[in-house]
């Protein structure tokens, strides 16, 4: 899949960014800590766009914010 690129989640840089705690940012979002660490560390293989919706409330931010399209290396591979 890897020659399509891929997607990066920014949520990390976005929570320095911003200021807010994880425990903060979990509670009002609503998500689970883990669910959170995941985003963080761009572990995640499927997008919930409830998820994406409640994350970008709480941080009062954009989509493009959060998600980055990485096209894929010339030759194919990352």
């Amino acid at each position: 899949m890897e020659q399509f690129g891929s997607i990066k989640i920014k949520l990390d840089e976005l929570i320095q960014k911003r200021g807010i705690s994880k425990n903060k940012l979990c509670q009002r979002a609503q998500l689970q800590h883990t669910q959170l660490n995941h985003f963080c560390k761009n572990e995640i293989t499927r997008l919930d766009t409830d998820v994406l919706a409640r994350i970008c409330t709480v941080l009062d931010c954009r989509i493009e914010d959060l998600l980055e399209f990485v096209p894929p290396s010339p030759n194919g591979s990352q």
